[in-house]
């Protein structure tokens, strides 16, 4: 008799999520909320060989996965070079990735306008029920849902994401954009740059439809920056107050405007140009959240849904990756197992996401120009890497 897996939400996690059961067995139908194809969202993503390795067992093509960069570059606020750390890795895009695993997926088995709203379950089966259209059934019910989860709610109703205290303001610019002298001293770089109470990163992923050729590429630009007035960041010019997140074009332009005002006054100079160089910036709030057990009967939680590490770690998509293969290797059993080996490790990746957001949060006045910050060393060397 076939394994039947439902899966809830059709980005990254539950893509890997599909892919490694199916490697494993199972039927698997994956279930999107959106009516439409997913597509970039996250720009940057930094890999890891954990991620590669994980890429490959589930048979993604890894051809032109993403950049090479070879250093970390720390820079203070008159644009000069205060620290460098030879680091090896391949940065690519949330598209890429997306688009590697959504072609191991069956047309058949990927239903968009879809949305897992809960779940029953008896001692044989688990029911997926949806807010629109039948019920369905099936052995195992996957919660990869994000971090606002439905499973989870239902779960573990008391564990629910909390505010940081800052945002991630995102934007991409294109190299050909760019200035001569920014794309041979920045663009080739993991760049940091770390004022009193703020950071930035940056670092080159692949142009549009995976363009790698030089001149085509783009520039990831990250700005974790305090955000006190959260409600009013997150209200549209209509009065709406979004909660959570509010989508990137409802942004309002007098928000966009005082980030840039604040961006001119401490960032480099060169900063400021990939800025102004770049398409429409967009924020996103910055929140926690750990869940202490992440099965429940049939029902499994995996990535965000089950833990959102702040994105100074760098590893959602990793530990995505990570709760998928250990999901396919327990689901023919008891997901107490499962549970077991992935809590401790998601906590291990949460705890550090947030010491990293701790150390970028120290208010010292005598950093202001970034040349000065206590932990730079361990910031660079720990940021994006993962955590064992």
């Amino acid at each position: 008799m076939t394994k039947r897996a439902i899966i809830s939400g059709g980005s990254i996690g539950g893509l890997f999520a599909a892919t490694a059961l199916i490697r494993a067995g199972w039927h698997v139908d994956v279930y999107e909320r959106t009516e439409v194809e997913l597509f970039g969202r996250g720009a940057g993503i930094v890999t890891h060989d954990t991620l590669i390795k994980a890429l490959d067992f589930v048979g993604a093509d890894l051809t032109d996965l993403g950049v090479q960069v070879h250093d970390r570059v720390a820079f203070d606020k008159a644009g000069q070079r205060i620290c460098t750390l030879p680091y090896s890795q391949i940065v690519t895009s949330w598209d890429r990735i997306h688009q590697l695993l959504r072609r191991l997926i069956p047309e058949s088995c990927y239903h968009l306008g879809r949305h897992v709203t809960g779940y029953s379950q008896d001692a044989s089966s688990v029911t997926a029920h949806f807010d629109n259209g039948p019920s369905e059934t099936g052995g195992l019910l996957v919660g990869a849902d994000g971090f606002r989860s439905a499973i989870r709610a239902q779960m573990l109703p008391n564990v629910t994401p909390q505010y940081a205290g800052y945002v991630v303001w995102r934007a991409l610019a294109h190299e050909g954009d760019l200035p001569a002298d920014i794309n041979a001293d920045i663009f080739p770089t993991f760049a940091f740059y770390t004022p009193a109470g703020s950071q930035i990163i940056g670092y080159p992923i692949a142009g549009p439809n995976n363009d790698l050729r030089t001149g085509h590429r783009r520039y990831n630009f990250v700005w974790y920056v305090p955000a006190p007035d959260l409600d009013d960041m997150l209200t549209d010019n209509s009065g709406k107050r979004h909660s959570i997140s509010i989508p990137p074009p409802l942004i309002r332009d007098d928000v966009l405007g005082a980030m840039q005002t604040q961006a001119k006054a401490m960032m480099p100079a060169s900063f400021v140009e990939i800025l102004n160089c770049s398409e429409r910036p967009f924020f996103t709030p910055i929140y926690d959240h750990h869940s202490p057990v992440m099965h429940d009967g049939r029902v499994a939680l995996s990535g965000d849904a089950a833990c959102v590490a702040r994105p100074h770690v760098g590893m959602g998509v990793t530990k995505a990756a990570q709760d998928a293969l250990a999901l396919a290797r327990h689901a023919g059993g008891a997901l107490t197992a499962y549970s077991d080996e992935r809590v401790p490790a998601s906590l291990r990746a949460h705890l550090r996401a947030r010491q990293l957001g701790a150390w970028m949060q120290e208010d010292d006045l005598a950093n202001s120009d970034g040349a000065a910050h206590p932990r730079l060393s361990d910031i660079m060397r720990l940021t994006a890497v993962t955590v064992d």
